[in-house]
């Protein structure tokens, strides 16, 4: 197993789409997303998504698989509802850079993968002059039926990376669960950290 790590130059974002998609499908169908996810809704969501001005996407190979990817944009230029809770904070959007997901298939965990996948989107954010980084994390709720037994939620890796949850600041988005007939809002919570730091 030969893992490399790369960031995919702007002009070959569009051939590696299909490859974030089946990853998104896959990785985020498992707790806490438990995303129903489909291609038709992955095409457009990150056509979109290609499009945002300084867009970056890094991804993980095995070999010349893709088993993980990250990506992420200047918040300006991802869906307004990303960006609502610093507007209604005061805060300057265009010095803030979004990071948008993170997958990885299992078996690639724990070898740094995380770690390379922040580093190269916290310094393209330092290229782009941003102020702060943010993302977002499904609220679910502690004794959810579908969370695992061995689940180990994050929180301990983000703040090692010196994000913290932003008082205040949650994110509501429509999806449909595994298991449930229709599409029924969820509450995420933003995290930021300040890149002064």
């Amino acid at each position: 197993m030969s893992l490399t790590i790369s960031v995919v130059q702007a002009s070959e974002i569009a051939g590696v789409l299909p490859d974030l998609a089946r990853l998104r499908i896959e990785v985020f169908r498992d707790y806490p997303y438990l995303y129903d996810g489909d291609f038709d809704y992955e095409r457009r969501y990150l056509e979109l998504f290609s499009m945002a001005s300084d867009a970056v996407i890094v991804v993980a190979r095995d070999g010349d698989e893709i088993v993980g990817a990250a990506s992420g944009a200047p918040l300006v230029g991802v869906e307004p509802e990303f960006a609502a809770p610093f507007v209604a904070r005061g805060d300057d959007i265009s010095r803030i850079f979004y990071c948008a997901e993170s997958v990885l298939l299992a078996r690639y965990r724990g070898r740094g993968v995380g770690h390379a996948f922040f580093d190269h989107r916290e310094a393209q954010a330092r290229r782009l002059g941003a102020e702060m980084v943010c993302f977002c994390s499904v609220i679910r709720a502690t004794e959810h039926p579908a969370k695992p037994t061995d689940y180990r939620a994050l929180d301990g890796f983000w703040r090692k990376r010196e994000y913290v949850p932003l008082e205040g600041a949650v994110v509501s988005l429509g999806w449909k669960d595994v298991g449930e007939a229709e599409e029924t809002m969820k509450d995420l919570q933003v995290w930021s950290r300040s890149l002064s730091t």
